[in-house]
């Protein structure tokens, strides 16, 4: 079930993993980073991952940024934890919609969708990848 979300009221989950950001922080010698930023509203993210055949073996983010933002930075990076490139490389907003369990709208998707992106670029940038347009429309 995916909650509706308000623009003035935000599911107690987001803004929990807002305030008490588990994955937050700096990986010494990444295998990969990347940084994104909304020039509309501010919000800022830096992901970095350390990659180990094939898989993330752990990944951190730092930024500044609304409870949608980091609050989906928080959550999603947990989730990508062992992952695979692939599996990230196949991640869209519809899967980032049901592993955050709210739907932000159309006016506030770009915040949800901000350490998405940056994800998949620190990826394909690992993988010496161009960056393809489901990430460009992210």
């Amino acid at each position: 079930m995916v909650i509706d979300l308000d623009l003035d009221i935000y599911a107690e989950e987001l803004i929990y993993n807002y305030e008490h950001p588990k994955n937050k922080g700096v990986i010494e010698h990444p295998s990969t980073q990347s940084s994104e930023e909304n020039i509309s509203c501010g919000d800022r993210i830096t992901v970095y991952l350390k990659i180990e055949k094939d898989k993330v073996s752990d990944i951190k983010f730092e930024g500044s940024g609304c409870v949608i933002s980091m609050g989906t930075s928080n959550i999603l990076v947990g989730f990508l934890k062992g992952k695979t490139l692939a599996e990230i490389e196949n991640l869209d907003k519809n899967k980032l919609i049901e592993i955050i369990n709210i739907d932000p709208g159309p006016v506030r998707m770009h915040c949800a969708t901000l350490s998405l992106r940056a994800i998949r670029k620190a990826v394909l940038g690992y993988e010496n990848k161009p960056i393809d347009a489901q990430t460009k429309e992210l």
